[in-house]
């Protein structure tokens, strides 16, 4: 497999968890330009972030302690 292979592979892989981890935000509750902004950042934990909002924080306040 060549460099430009595996660099359209690893693309398509950090697509695909980031298009699973927006999905998840969204069913969360959060909205759609919190959810990709939140997918994106990977060090973001997605348990963390969807907790927030299951015990009651706002999705302004959940991103101020998640960013």
């Amino acid at each position: 497999m060549s460099a430009a292979e595996l660099e359209v592979l690893y693309l398509t892989e950090n697509d695909r968890i980031e298009n699973w981890r927006h999905d998840a935000l969204a069913r969360a509750g959060y909205d759609p330009e919190s959810a990709v902004v939140l997918a994106a950042s990977h060090d973001v934990d997605l348990h963390a972030a969807v907790s927030l909002l299951e015990r009651g924080c706002s999705v302004e306040l959940a991103l101020q302690i998640l960013l």
